[in-house]
């Protein structure tokens, strides 16, 4: 992977300006700027139109923490399920009812169910046998 310390970047800078010339290096500016602006604004249009069809969907920042930390999402679901589990034991049952406290993490996201695919059996006619174990 390609690592790109301060000094790299302004070598880079440094050859451009050289190759560019000072005066094409504005027009270069405001292209580069332009073409960004319209980058952002498309990502933008498209999360906003994500965002209408999924309207569950977790925060731009959660998708991204979980991208990078898979394993911490991961933890993060098993600690609901088993906050799941030992709330709905019976002693606890009547105490969860009685409480007025909201619960503390809102689901990530909960897809609509699916039904279960159905099983296909395969059988496959047997092999001749093999004349070199004769």
């Amino acid at each position: 992977m390609i690592s790109l310390s301060p000094f790299k970047l302004l070598f880079v800078a440094v050859v451009i300006l050289l190759l560019m010339g000072p005066d094409k290096l504005p027009d270069m500016a405001h292209r580069i700027g332009a073409t960004w602006r319209t980058i952002k604004r498309l990502q933008e249009r498209m999360e906003s139109e994500v965002r209408e069809a999924i309207p569950d969907l977790p925060s731009t920042g959660d998708i991204a923490r979980m991208a990078r930390s898979p394993v911490s999402l991961l933890n993060q679901l098993a600690d609901r399920a088993t906050a799941k589990e030992e709330a709905h034991t019976p002693a606890d049952e009547t105490a969860a009812n009685t409480s007025d406290d909201p619960p503390s993490d809102p689901p990530l996201f909960s897809p609509p169910p699916q039904p279960p695919p159905p099983r296909i059996r395969v059988e496959l006619p047997a092999a001749p046998p093999d004349p070199s174990l004769n």
